[in-house]
């Protein structure tokens, strides 16, 4: 069963800030909780993404225990959107689609990951389990970094 996380969040920056950080692999290890131990271990020679590029992590997302993690960068369109996609990883199916759109404010930051869970109706129960969860509390986390980054605000 495939499922989807949709998240936003308003940032107060122009875009070439918002897609300076969010493109440079290297900083999602900042906007992920530490206890998951989230670490790129492709040498990337430049920050720059591009399509194509492969990037290889560790991440520990269940009980400390290290998995690898590689996806590829399968869709750019500079200062509006980028793709990652999972080609080894825990997921059956994880396609991550960023967007970032210029506003008054500053820049609309969307997320919409389209995933799917191995194992069929065992990855469906783990889903309903800890997986559902486990990603929002992710998602909540980077929220409350970005918040502290490029709002300035504390959120509890």
């Amino acid at each position: 069963m495939k499922f989807q996380l949709y998240r936003e969040q308003q940032l107060n920056c122009d875009i070439e800030t918002a897609w300076e950080f969010f493109s440079n692999p290297h900083n999602l290890s900042k906007i992920t909780p530490m206890d998951m131990n989230f670490v790129v271990l492709t040498d990337l020679p430049s920050t720059k993404i591009y399509e194509g590029m492969e990037i290889d992590y560790t991440v520990s997302p269940l009980l400390n225990i290290p998995m690898k993690w590689k996806t590829r960068i399968t869709q750019v369109d500079e200062l509006k959107s980028f793709t990652d996609f999972q080609l080894k990883g825990p997921y059956k199916h994880w396609n991550h689609f960023h967007e970032f759109t210029p506003n008054e404010n500053g820049v609309l930051a969307k997320d919409t990951v389209d995933y799917e869970l191995p194992l069929g109706f065992l990855g469906k129960i783990a889903h309903s389990l800890f997986v559902k969860s486990k990603l929002e509390s992710i998602f909540k986390h980077r929220y409350q970094v970005l918040e502290e980054k490029f709002n300035n605000k504390s959120v509890s």
